[in-house]
C-alpha cells in the first residue's frame, strides 16, 4: 500500500466525513515543531515495536508524548514503553473483554478536546485486536482520526519469508483444537495467495502438523522473535517444519507462520508424499475425516485417497 505524506510534522488527522487536513508546504513550514505544538485533538492509532525498541518512530514518540490519554491492551506491557522512553499520560486498558464500556469513554475524551494515542502490546494496532471497533465508532462519531505507522510482525514476517508478496491474506490465530483448525484451514485451501497465521508456542508442531494434513506439502516459513536478538527465520515445506517442532519441542518467543500458495498438481504428487499426507492426518482424525481433509489438500478424488487410507490404516 502507499499512503500521502505530509511535510508538517504534526501530521493533521483525517475528519470521517472524507475531507482531508493536510496542510500546504508553506503552511505546514510555518508551523512549530510538535514537541512545542500541542497536536489536534484527535483519535490516534500508533504503531509501536514488536521487539526491538529502536524501531519506534519520531512521530510516534511526539504523539504519545503530547498524548492526554493512551488507550491499551494490557497496561503493564504500555508502562515498560512509557517508561523507556519518559511518556507520562494515564494508561487506560482496552481489550475485548472491556471495550464496549471504554470505547464511549474514549470518543468522548476526544470530543471533549482530548489527545487519544491507541496502542497494542507490539506493532501497529487493529490488527488482531478489538481496536477496529474504535476507529469505526471514531467515524461514526464524527471525530478525526489518524494513523501513525510503524512496525507490524504480520508484514514482516511475510517480506522475510522469500515467498510471494503479490498477494497475501492475514489469518490472524488459528482455533485451539485441532478439528476446530482443521475445519478453519479447509476454508483457506482455495485462496490463491500467501497465508500468514500468528500462533502460540506450545502449538506450533499440531498446527504445522493440521497445516500439513489440510493445505498440502506448501512451501512455508516459521518466523520467531522478529527484530529481536535471537530472530529466526526457519524454512521449509510443512512436513518438514512439523516434523522439525514435533521433535524440537516448543521454541521461545513470538511467532507468525507464513505459508505458500499450492503448486501441487495432483498428478504430480508422489505415492510417497501421499501416504505421509494420509498417515498424518490419521493420527489425529477418523479414517473418513482423514481422507476427506487429503482429498481437499492434494485435489484428489476422495474414493481414492479413503481407499489408500483404508490400505495404510491395516497395515499398522
Amino acid at each position: 500500500m502507499s499512503s500521502k505524506q505530509s511535510s508538517s510534522q504534526n501530521h493533521p488527522a483525517t475528519k470521517s466525513d472524507g475531507t482531508n487536513k493536510t496542510l500546504t508546504e508553506e503552511q505546514a513550514n510555518s508551523r512549530p515543531a510538535l514537541s512545542s505544538d500541542k497536536p489536534e485533538p484527535a483519535l490516534y492509532l500508533v504503531a509501536t515495536p514488536i521487539g526491538n525498541m529502536g524501531d519506534i518512530t519520531d512521530r510516534a514518540k511526539k504523539i504519545l508524548a503530547a498524548a492526554d490519554l493512551i488507550a491499551c491492551e494490557d497496561t503493564r506491557v504500555t508502562k515498560k514503553l512509557a517508561q523507556a522512553f519518559g511518556f507520562t499520560a494515564p494508561l487506560v486498558a482496552y481489550h475485548e473483554h472491556n471495550a464496549d464500556k471504554v470505547r464511549p469513554k474514549l470518543i468522548e475524551k476526544v470530543k471533549k478536546g482530548n489527545v487519544v494515542a491507541l496502542v497494542s502490546d507490539a506493532g501497529t494496532p487493529l490488527i488482531s485486536d478489538p481496536g477496529y471497533k474504535l476507529a469505526n465508532s471514531a467515524h461514526e462519531e464524527g471525530i478525526a482520526l489518524t494513523s501513525i505507522p510503524g512496525a507490524s510482525a504480520p508484514i514482516n514476517a511475510l517480506i522475510l519469508s522469500g515467498l510471494p508478496t503479490d498477494r497475501f491474506f492475514f489469518n490472524g490465530f488459528l482455533p485451539n483444537k485441532t478439528g476446530a483448525r482443521c475445519k478453519a484451514l479447509k476454508e483457506l485451501t482455495t485462496i490463491p495467495s500467501t497465508l500468514i497465521f500468528f500462533e502460540s508456542t506450545h502449538r506450533l508442531a499440531g498446527s504445522l502438523a493440521d497445516m500439513f494434513n489440510v493445505l498440502g506439502n506448501r512451501p512455508a516459513a516459521v518466523t520467531r522473535e522478529l527484530t529481536k536478538k535471537f530472530e529466526e527465520i526457519r524454512r521449509g515445506n510443512l512436513k518438514e517444519l512439523s516434523e522439525h517442532y514435533a521433535e524440537a519441542g516448543n521454541p521461545k518467543g513470538e511467532i507468525v507462520i507464513v505459508v505458500g500458495q499450492d503448486s501441487t498438481n495432483p498428478d504430480e504428487l508422489s505415492e510417497q508424499d501421499l501416504d505421509a499426507q494420509i498417515k498424518s492426518a490419521l493420527e489425529n482424525n477418523s479414517l473418513r475425516d482423514a481422507a476427506a481433509l487429503v482429498s481437499t489438500a492434494t485435489g484428489l478424488p476422495k474414493k481414492k485417497v479413503y481407499q489408500r487410507a483404508l490400505e495404510l490404516s491395516k497395515d499398522t
